[in-house]
């Protein structure tokens, strides 16, 4: 049974508004996988990888949000620093369960969806072998965003994963808690970059509609004029067999 401080409920809000902070645009779900194993002197390390699912009337594909730099013209050194402040933040949040003389774990899931804030603990070990890493996303990526899968390489690894029933074997704990979704302002002060950017891809998606319309109209009249060549042919034809 999970103990929660209120250092712990403190990360927790931090954590949610760096997420918030990371993400320029509006989105419906957001998933974060985070590890961090303990080497001997004292040496932490881990891997982290989040993804946020773009608000839309279609469905759009979830955006690794390393990604999001170049996709709006953000300064990435700035961002890459509220990234750190990211992982940092879990890293302390895990030194709060060792304050508490709570279980360890390795592993952790973290999803906002539908006004919930959930966290999944997971204590596996973590393997170091070559790939392993790899192996790690492909199977998460699966899970939680369901991606994956097509090519045949991360194929055997579902299987072998599924088949193995490997979600039954590890020790799994959870934290969740309601939370109201503020507007918020990004604290590195790209919302100017932002607004551009998003002010620009809405001109070219404008212009790439245009560009369409007009295509389509030519594609009309094109295929109007050869309809009307044809008909004419037909006449003619037709002129020829009663002159016949």
């Amino acid at each position: 049974m999970l103990r929660t401080t209120k250092n712990m409920k403190d990360k927790y809000e931090k954590i949610q508004n760096c997420l918030f902070d990371l993400i320029p645009e509006k989105w419906e779900e957001i998933y974060l996988y985070a590890s961090i194993v303990d080497r001997p002197g004292s040496v932490q390390t881990g891997e982290m990888y989040f993804y946020y699912l773009p608000k839309g009337i279609l469905k759009k594909k979830p955006v690794n949000v390393y990604e999001v730099p170049k996709k709006f013209n953000i300064n990435e050194t700035e961002y890459l620093k509220i990234v750190d402040i990211l992982y940092q933040t879990i890293k302390d949040l895990r030194q709060d369960f060792s304050d508490t003389e709570q279980d360890l774990w390795t592993n952790l899931t973290i999803s906002i969806a539908h006004c919930r804030f959930k966290v999944e603990f997971s204590y596996d070990k973590i393997s170091e072998e070559e790939y392993a890493s790899y192996v790690r996303h492909v199977i998460w990526r699966y899970k939680y965003l369901h991606l994956g899968g097509e090519i045949k390489e991360e194929r055997k690894i579902l299987d072998k994963y599924f088949n193995e029933n490997l979600i039954e074997k590890d020790k799994k704990e959870e934290y969740q808690a309601g939370m109201y979704l503020k507007t918020m302002n990004n604290v590195v002060g790209f919302d100017r970059e932002i607004k551009a950017a998003q002010e620009k891809q809405e001109e070219q998606e404008l212009k790439a509609a245009e560009l369409e319309e007009r295509k389509k109209r030519k594609r009309q009249e094109r295929a109007k004029k050869e309809e009307e060549k044809r008909r004419k042919e037909e006449e003619k034809n037709k002129n020829q067999i009663l002159k016949m």
